[in-house]
Order: structure tokens, then sequence, then C-alpha cells
């Protein structure tokens, strides 16, 4: 980014998420790792005069059911957290806490579905069109500082 590439997205992976069995320890120890690396990534931007340039936005390919299994871990589930850093970004929680009694099948309700989410960096920040980058219309949401 400092280096001036016309690069727009850049892609970066933590694996070894895809635990099932005692899966405390090994969360916390990827979950340290992901918190460091996404801070010494902000301040870097930061010391660099970058940061009002650049959105990160975290996420995962699967979720987690809300039950432990038999094996002091968690199974595939349909909703998983997404995550926005970045000066430009509207703090806060967007969507509704999922409750964890009132659930689907065993999951989490989803409130915010994630191509939302893609739309809204699409259309608002990178300024592309999301429905030719995601084959249908999406409603965006208020995530940067910029949205009224």
């Amino acid at each position: 980014i400092a280096g001036g590439l016309p690069t727009r997205v850049y892609y970066a992976s933590l694996g070894s998420f895809d635990t099932h069995a005692n899966q405390r320890q090994s969360h916390d120890t990827l979950m340290t790792a992901f918190s460091g690396g996404i801070s010494a990534f902000l301040k870097d931007l930061e010391a660099q005069k970058l940061l009002d340039r650049v959105v990160v936005l975290g996420f995962t390919e699967f979720g987690r059911r809300v039950k432990e299994n038999g094996s002091r871990g968690t199974d595939h589930g349909v909703a998983g957290p997404m995550f926005l850093f970045g000066n430009q970004i509207r703090g806060g929680l967007h969507g509704e806490h999922p409750s964890l009694t009132e659930l689907v099948k065993g999951d989490l309700e989803m409130s915010v579905d994630f191509r939302q989410v893609y739309a809204s960096v699409l259309d608002n920040w990178l300024g592309a069109d999301s429905n030719a980058v995601l084959g249908q219309r999406f409603e965006t949401l208020p995530l940067f500082a910029t949205n009224s």
C-alpha cells in the first residue's frame, strides 16, 4: 500500500479455525494472533498516514453452532462474524445481537446477510457495481463515516 501500487484489494488469511474438539485453547490462540495482526497493520497504516485510505474486512468462511458438541468444541453453523476496521468505518454493531436461546435449527439467526456487507464495501467504498459482482442487488448498510 505504501509503495503506491494500483491494487485495490489485498487478501490475507489465517487458517486453522476448523476445529471441532478442545476448541477453547486453539481459538484463544488464533484470535490473539488475529487481533495482534490487525492491530499491528492498523498502527503501521496510521504511522504512514494511510489509515484514512484503507478498510479492512475480516470474515470467516463458516459460522459456528451455539451448542458445544461432545468433544469440547463446536460444529459448523450458519451465522458468523464479520469485522470492519479503519478510520472511515462507522463503528458499532450493524444488525441485531443474536439470541443464544432463540435458535433456528440449532443455529444463530442472522440479521445481516454477508452479501449486504460485501455490497456496502463494493458500492460505498470501492465504487464498484455490487450487482455486477454479486449477481443481484443487496441492500447496503451505513458502514462508512461518509454514509448519512
